[in-house]
């Protein structure tokens, strides 16, 4: 299931700034969740395993059986959302997952996704939304009221965006630190400009659902994209400094405002 991988010259160098103990494996299948069995494997090749768990009572009462796994005794790494590359604190030292799915994609880009798992796992941030929004998760879920799938969906996107406001800041530096990677972290904004911009004309059409433009417009966040209204309350130092009570009044007004 994992395989040792080999970093670039200027990824190594971004493990060895912000995550040197961290592990890197290739995964030999596409996950969401890594199968406990598999994620138990982990066991052979690190020093130890320690499997998160968080009261029942942050989670409402229809929330997603996934979300009621990870948050209970299951050994559970990655969940959906995560993207293509995937890190875990469960371990010791740190674990880096890389999903077979990135194979085709630029080589760049894929040393910028592990580059940014480095700079996430060097910051005293959560793994997953639940242990950044708590039992403010059952506030979001009435504030949101899309229903358990769509509740997770934005959850996860405003804590994306949330953690870009960190990580960005790092990463407009590395123009000058780690030139590769800071080309790689400005083409990859370039690419998302045209399709933010659009964000309420498509959300107006019908073409891009509420849930998923807030996904867009949260992962922009961290590539210093300007965005537009209701997103750009988001990428504030306001959001920075109060994370997840901010995004849960965030979420009320939003959707007060789109109900009417």
């Amino acid at each position: 299931m994992f395989d040792r991988r080999d970093l670039s010259s200027s990824v190594g160098a971004v493990r060895d700034d912000y995550a040197p103990d961290a592990l890197v494996f290739d995964c030999e299948r596409d996950f969401e969740t890594v199968p406990p069995a598999a994620a138990e494997d982990l066991g052979f090749v690190v020093d130890a395993l320690d499997p998160a768990t968080f009261p029942s009572d942050w989670l409402p009462p229809d929330g997603p059986a996934l979300l009621e796994r990870y948050a209970g005794d299951d050994f559970t790494i990655g969940m959906p959302g995560d993207g293509s590359v995937v890190w875990t604190r469960q371990t010791e030292p740190p674990v880096v997952l890389v999903k077979p799915r990135v194979r085709g994609s630029p080589a760049s880009f894929v040393d910028f996704l592990l580059a940014e798992a480095f700079v996430e796992l060097s910051m005293d941030v959560p793994e997953h939304f639940l242990g950044f929004f708590e039992e403010g998760y059952r506030d979001l879920d009435r504030a949101v009221g899309l229903g358990p799938a769509g509740t997770y969906q934005v959850a996860a996107a405003l804590y994306d965006g949330w953690l870009g406001l960190r990580t960005g800041t790092e990463f407009a530096d590395w123009h000058d630190s780690h030139p590769e990677l800071g080309s790689a972290w400005q083409d990859a904004g370039d690419r998302l400009t045209g399709r933010v911009d659009d964000l309420p004309g498509a959300v107006a059409r019908g073409s891009t659902s509420f849930p998923d433009a807030t996904e867009l417009a949260c992962s922009a966040i961290k590539h210093a994209i300007e965005l537009p209204a209701p997103f750009d309350a988001l990428d504030t130092a306001a959001y920075r400094d109060h994370g997840p009570a901010y995004a849960i009044r965030w979420a009320e007004k939003t959707f007060e405002a789109l109900a009417e």
